[in-house]
């Protein structure tokens, strides 16, 4: 009879062990997915599984160390997450956020080239020398020290606890965010077209029109070290950043999908030649790689 307790206990405990180790698993794989770069293999995000798979050996070396240190290290992981949530560190919305985004940009986000004549020979625009084109051209600047001190400070607003995982496109979303939610429409003189500097559109409290746009985020991207170009399309202008190659394409796709995930991103769009990826800054998208208004290329400015 003893026995048999004793053997009922033992299945009890077994059992609760083990049902601690999963709790302890679930959100323990994105939080170590935090501190592993993104490893795309055949289009498929694969990070995530290696989390698991880091995961899961700690917990069962833990359990084959010593069992009774698994309830702590639950409990202290259930603690962090706790404080996370009310901190704005990482929290439980952060590890249902990063599970769900990672099974958007394995199943349900695709990516959309643009057919245009960017894809097929975007070299021949640059001897284009149109008023416009000279102008917004003369207007950039990543030089200066108010454009670089404001690139900076906005650089650093969001998603500092994925720093580790994606580097410095962290601080370009960051940047690409706060200009996207405070930059407001103010059209020109109707009879005079006017191209502020990015000092001027900085000090006026960013607003401008749509190539006033154009320059301070081209010019305030540049100044943190990314690589722009400015569009200009028929009836608009838009900046657009270079990201790297397929690989480097693939990986920004992941960051912004899980950074701006708010948006339920279902597609993203860019422009590629020769394996050189650009993907959309304009103001008229709410994420980094947004629908393009059109297609009507008349200059690229670089």
């Amino acid at each position: 009879m003893q026995h048999q307790e004793h053997t009922k206990w033992s299945n009890i405990k077994d059992f609760g062990i083990k049902f601690i180790a999963l709790l302890t698993l679930i959100p323990l794989a994105p939080f170590v997915n935090r501190f592993i770069p993104p490893i795309i293999f055949e289009g498929w995000n694969m990070d995530l599984i290696i989390s698991f798979v880091i995961s899961g050996l700690f917990i069962r070396l833990l359990m084959w160390i010593f069992k009774p240190l698994l309830l702590p290290a639950f409990l202290l992981l259930i603690g962090y997450l706790i404080y996370g949530s009310f901190t704005n560190g990482y929290g439980f919305k952060h590890v249902y956020y990063d599970y769900k985004t990672t099974a958007m940009a394995n199943w349900t986000t695709k990516d959309e080239k643009q057919l245009d004549i960017l894809n097929i020979d975007p070299d021949a625009f640059n001897s284009y020398a149109s008023k416009t084109a000279r102008t917004i051209k003369s207007k950039l600047n990543d030089n200066d020290s108010l454009v670089r001190n404001f690139s900076v400070q906005h650089s650093l607003d969001y998603f500092d606890e994925y720093y580790i995982k994606y580097k410095q496109v962290v601080r370009q979303l960051s940047l690409f965010r706060y200009m996207n939610e405070n930059f407001k429409y103010v059209s020109d003189a109707r009879r005079d077209e006017y191209f502020a500097t990015p000092q001027e559109t900085i000090l006026n409290g960013l607003g401008g029109d749509c190539d006033d746009h154009s320059i301070v985020m081209a010019s305030t991207m540049r100044s943190i070290g990314a690589r722009t170009r400015i569009i200009l399309v028929k009836g608009h202008a838009y900046p657009e950043l270079f990201v790297g190659n397929k690989e480097n394409f693939e990986q920004f796709k992941q960051a912004v999908i899980q950074l701006f995930q708010v948006y339920n991103i279902k597609i993203i769009y860019y422009h590629e030649h020769n394996n050189e990826y650009w993907i959309n800054l304009d103001y008229t998208a709410r994420y980094p790689g947004g629908r393009y208004i059109n297609g009507d290329v008349y200059a690229v400015i670089e």
